[in-house]
């Protein structure tokens, strides 16, 4: 496995993954487009991803502007492998070490993912427009995680 910043070249296999997602899912695929990947990449935010044997297994994308996590998804078949945890490690250090001092998501509740963020640090904030969870992390997030996770 191989974590690496992501590229626009990445953009189709990013899309491939986050479609293919069992929890969080987008009830259409065409609500993401390829500019807005771009605009994530280029302009406003930073990617990694996780690939092997040249296929990429999970991404992680953060905006710089202010902080906010817009994507964090691994493909099903590649799940338990830690491959969540490295891009998390990756995205958070970068963005914190950018200057920011708070980031923030949001996602559906009582998912899998709610439970990562929470055993990853995060901790939940007001509510979210459209029924989601809004969940925050400071800069002591490393002092604040469990260990094994």
């Amino acid at each position: 496995m191989r974590l690496r910043r992501g590229e626009i070249a990445d953009i189709t296999d990013m899309h491939r993954v986050r479609m293919a997602v069992l929890e969080n899912t987008l009830s259409d695929s065409s609500l993401i487009s390829q500019q807005d990947y771009e605009r994530y990449l280029t302009e406003i935010g930073v990617g990694w991803v996780v690939e092997e044997a040249h296929e990429i297994l999970g991404f992680a994308i953060g905006r710089l502007t202010d902080g906010n996590i817009w994507a964090l998804f691994v493909m099903p078949s590649a799940e338990q492998r830690g491959i969540g945890r490295l891009l998390h490690q990756a995205m958070v250090s970068h963005l914190f070490s950018s200057g920011l001092t708070e980031l923030w998501l949001s996602t559906t509740p009582k998912t899998r993912a709610e439970g990562f963020y929470l055993r990853h640090g995060w901790h939940h904030a007001a509510p979210h427009p459209e029924g989601e969870v809004r969940m925050v992390l400071s800069t002591s997030w490393q002092t604040a995680t469990k260990p094994n996770n």
